[in-house]
């Protein structure tokens, strides 16, 4: 069966394809439609965006679509920069860019407040409905400059301290077993491993 990820960022379909590989669907991109103009992604949520780009890319494609969103929560920001995290620091920003605008935010934060978490909310999308949205988090600390060249996003500067490294330092199956986006699409599989009509 098809399924399409409602992503265009290549590390994020990377890291879904891997978790879904045991359900041996044909995964496409939303870069296999270039034609399919971009999702809105102006909700006030994370399950509000997700399921909105799920939506997108089902009515456009008439095929079953899987759709995340995410961000990073900081604490000593009030929770920023959030459902805005893809944005922060405004448009056309590159990945280092953005997570060294969030740096210079957090300049005068000492080590011990600069506690944060990703979360990550996936909605499943099917016959122009919302069949199910699932949640993961990570609980990390922000450092002060970046560790590791893997992942994407503020990846770099996100260290997991449970093993002493951040997200950008794991190899993918490590990161996809603690990532908020790891545990949110643990839970999808298994709901789709579960009711096998979901994406009918």
């Amino acid at each position: 069966m098809e399924l399409l990820v409602g992503t265009r960022n290549q590390g994020k379909f990377g890291e879904i394809a891997e978790a879904l590989v045991p359900l041996r669907l044909q995964l496409r991109g939303a870069f296999d439609f270039p034609e399919v103009p971009e999702a809105p992604e102006d909700g006030a949520s994370y399950e509000e965006n997700a399921s909105r780009k799920a939506l997108h890319y089902c009515a456009a494609t008439k095929l079953p679509a899987l759709a995340d969103d995410s961000g990073l929560e900081v604490a000593a920001l009030d929770g920023a920069p959030g459902p805005r995290s893809a944005r922060y620091g405004g448009e056309g920003l590159t990945d280092e860019e953005r997570y060294r605008f969030l740096l210079e935010a957090l300049d005068r934060v000492p080590d011990e407040r600069r506690q944060a978490r990703y979360v990550a909310v996936v909605a499943l999308a099917s016959a122009g409905r919302v069949v199910g949205t699932y949640r993961g988090e990570a609980a990390g600390v922000i450092l002060r400059g970046p560790r590791g060249t893997g992942g994407f996003g503020y990846d770099p500067i996100f260290l997991f301290p449970p093993l002493h490294l951040t997200f950008a330092q794991m190899l993918p199956a490590v990161k996809r077993q603690v990532s908020h986006r790891g545990k949110a699409l643990a839970l999808a599989a298994a709901a789709l491993r579960s009711h096998t009509g979901l994406l009918r």
